[in-house]
């Protein structure tokens, strides 16, 4: 008995909002806005958070880099360091590349200018290109992959050599017809450089330029871009990923003893795990994930008045219906279920309409990240939740009025 009630009340339920389409369509609008706000604002944040994830982890999870202490890094409140100390010659990042025992590969480089040209023939890149000195080891420890050609040698480090491998960014830019820059000759300043290897495509985000780059052995950048206090960079890849925190440890005992630092002295450098500053961008966007979620939430709380106000309405318009239904025989449990139950299918639908358009605008920053397309299932049962909430509150109150209409007032009613 109770099954068929329950049918006959989504049945007349139903019938309502269809009979009422445009203030239905209406209703759902609002809540779909509210809904559409929270889940398309956290996915957007959550698209974000996977792409720094992405991008900070192209070196991999067992990565740690040595750096001046001055060169801080600075997101929100988070800073690294703020003091300035003593820059990394070249002869200490070498030392400790020679001296380093423990299984791991390590890799020096200097970033000499972001602002170079560099012309192919008759064609000349912007000035904006990253130029770097690298060793032998930099390509494999920072997690780039050859298109074409290879990478210096040892002995071609060791020899100052005029040799380039192009990032894939900039070998399109001086060769726009697509053909193999290998072995072709190039000019940087007022050098000119063999073209050895190009770079895969790797992306760029978050202000870096990995495809828009040109690699030279370091000793000869030390050479070309000469300059007072270089500070060059250490970047240190484990074997094991397990033993990443012991080969800290023995990095920084060693680049200690290099440094002739005394036990009292702290550390005049910093040695960060690749995976930090990602960590401090993705706390950084959780305040901004609550902030998100507060407007989302107001937002609801809106159309939860919305949908209140038009369920008062329909009690209005609906008066003499309710009495002919009291009139033959409806309970008032049965009036206030059927009130109920069209404020929670129209806050369904409106959630329903709310997710999916939330998903899709939230990913339109996946697409521009191109980061992996995001669904997040706990806002996605969160909002359901949420759009139930919002149906029951907002539909009680018009429903309870509904059920405690005097039937005989109610078939006088206009």
């Amino acid at each position: 008995m109770k099954l068929i009630l329950i049918y006959e009340n989504l049945r007349i339920a139903l019938g309502s909002i269809r009979s009422n389409l445009l203030r239905t369509i209406l209703t759902v609008l609002i809540i779909g806005i509210g809904i559409t706000a929270l889940i398309g604002i956290l996915t957007a944040i959550s698209s974000i958070q996977a792409a720094i994830s992405s991008k900070f982890t192209g070196m991999g999870a067992n990565s740690f880099t040595i750096e001046n202490r001055g060169m801080n890094v600075q997101v929100g409140k988070n800073s690294l360091r703020q003091k300035n100390y003593g820059y990394i010659s070249f002869r200490e990042a070498m030392t400790f590349k020679d001296e380093f025992d423990y299984p791991a590969i390590v890799a020096v480089s200097y970033m000499a200018t972001g602002a170079a040209t560099i012309k192919a023939e008759n064609t000349k890149s912007n000035p904006n290109v990253a130029v770097y000195g690298v060793d032998e080891n930099f390509i494999e420890v920072e997690g780039h992959n050859l298109k074409w050609g290879r990478h210096f040698s040892n002995q071609e480090i060791r020899d100052h050599r005029h040799m380039a491998v192009l990032g894939s960014a900039l070998a399109k830019k001086l060769y726009p017809e697509g053909e193999n820059p290998v072995e072709k000759v190039i000019a940087l300043g007022g050098a000119k450089y063999l073209v050895i290897g190009v770079l895969e495509e790797k992306g760029a985000g978050f202000g870096s330029q990995s495809d828009n780059i040109i690699l030279l052995p370091v000793t000869n950048v030390r050479q070309q871009f000469s300059r007072p206090k270089m500070s060059y960079k250490i970047v240190v890849k484990a074997m094991d990923s397990q033993q990443i925190d012991n080969a800290i440890s023995e990095a920084t005992g060693l680049f200690r003893i290099i440094r002739r630092l005394t036990v009292h002295d702290e550390d005049n450098f910093n040695v960060n795990k690749s995976d930090n500053l990602s960590r401090i961008l993705i706390e950084s966007t959780g305040m901004v994930a609550l902030l998100a979620s507060i407007i989302g939430l107001i937002t609801l709380v809106g159309a939860a008045i919305g949908l209140m106000n038009i369920m008062l309405v329909a009690v209005a318009e609906r008066t003499r219906e309710i009495g002919i239904r009291k009139a033959m025989g409806a309970t008032t449990k049965a009036i206030r279920n059927q009130f109920l139950f069209e404020s929670i299918i129209i806050g369904q639908v409106g959630g329903f309409v709310g997710i999916i358009l939330g998903i899709f605008v939230g990913n339109l920053m996946s697409i521009a990240l191109e980061a992996p397309f995001i669904v997040p299932w706990n806002w996605v049962i969160l909002g359901v939740v949420i759009c139930l909430v919002v149906g029951l509150l907002s539909g009680l109150m018009p429903a309870m009025k509904a059920s405690k209409l005097d039937p005989i007032e109610s078939l006088r009613y206009e």
